[in-house]
């Protein structure tokens, strides 16, 4: 495993970070726990979860990836190798189980750190997130910023207030955010610079081969700045593993199972993973590795967030590490890229 440091601290986490959404859905307890054994023992030391998951989101499901991990902590006693990450769910309308006021007030910020610590079985996260903008800002299936009525008022240096009181008492060590735009980060970057109010460490958005987007603005910052993409989708819900060109089944694919979710199924996307997949196979490699590659080698990119439902997925995902992709190859990516830019909104 290689590691890398959480910006602005002397936190040492795997480039590869253990994704877990699927705990509690696609997979049972005992498959979380046999992924959580399975990446530690391969070097991983950072898992991410959030109190909205297992994906999708239902009030039948809802904390059940929490809960997983924390009879994992409880059972095995490694809450102190594991550096843990997990998110407060912004508005949506389709979360209202999670609480009454689904914002980043001061009582939906206690309540959900506080639910979160009990079912993880911990008393800190060492990486708390802001899942969702509170702002209409940022949606799947949205390239741009759209001018929209929008009711939220600049609360920026509140939700930093509030969330350093936490890491006072050692509720939470670190922050970031998640799902966010150039100008949200700027914003939390502002008020901590000139209020004194901690700083966003990470931000956890979708990155992959068919999703560059951030590319446009947010590497920027991160790159001057000196904050660390945590990237999602990375294998674009397993489009990019290649395993959809050829026609066959797959009945427990995350797509297969939740049509809702459509972001990677445009013929667009199809036609890129099919071209990328020949430069993978022209060069040795799984369409797999080279997409996890180009992803763990970009420099902005502090840890790639990955989500498998067997360990044969899991083991050939975390090899991906030892991949390291020549000039050649990513020339021969951004050609493709240049014809068929960012073909996932």
């Amino acid at each position: 495993m290689k590691y890398t440091s959480l910006p602005n601290t002397d936190i040492k986490v795997s480039k590869i970070c253990l994704g877990t959404m699927t705990f509690g859905e696609q997979n049972t307890e005992a498959e979380g726990h046999a992924q959580m054994d399975f990446a530690l023992d391969k070097g991983i030391n950072f898992f991410d979860t959030a109190e909205m998951y297992s994906v999708p989101g239902r009030k039948e499901t809802y904390g059940s990836t929490e809960k997983i991990i924390g009879t994992w902590f409880k059972k095995s006693g490694n809450r102190d190798k594991v550096i843990l990450a997990s998110k407060i769910a912004g508005p949506n309308p389709g979360l209202s189980y999670i609480r009454e006021n689904m914002d980043f007030s001061p009582a939906s910020i206690a309540l959900s750190i506080e639910k979160s610590l009990t079912r993880l079985q911990t008393d800190y996260i060492d990486l708390y997130q802001l899942h969702w903008p509170e702002r209409k800002a940022n949606f799947f299936g949205q390239r741009i910023f759209k001018v929209q009525e929008d009711a939220w008022q600049d609360n920026i240096h509140a939700v930093l207030e509030t969330l350093e009181t936490f890491i006072k008492q050692g509720k939470i060590n670190h922050i970031g955010i998640s799902n966010e735009t150039p100008w949200g980060m700027m914003r939390y970057l502002e008020e901590s610079k000139y209020h004194n109010l901690p700083r966003i460490k990470t931000i956890q958005n979708p990155y992959s081969l068919l999703s560059r987007l951030f590319e446009n603005g947010s590497s920027e910052i991160c790159m001057r700045e000196n904050v660390g993409l945590l990237a999602y989708s990375p294998l674009a819900f397993g489009v990019l593993s290649g395993k959809f060109l050829s026609g066959a089944s797959h009945p427990k694919a995350r797509i297969t199972l939740f049509p809702q979710f459509s972001r990677y199924n445009s013929t667009q996307c199809a036609e890129a993973t099919k071209q990328y997949q020949e430069i993978a196979h022209k060069n040795g490699l799984s369409l797999t590795q080279m997409a996890l590659a180009f992803v763990n080698q970009q420099p902005f990119v502090t840890s790639n967030i990955i989500g498998a439902t067997t360990l044969e997925q899991l083991e050939e995902n975390i090899n991906s590490i030892d991949v390291t992709l020549t000039d050649e190859i990513i020339r021969d990516i951004n050609a493709i890229h240049n014809t068929i830019p960012d073909p996932a909104p």
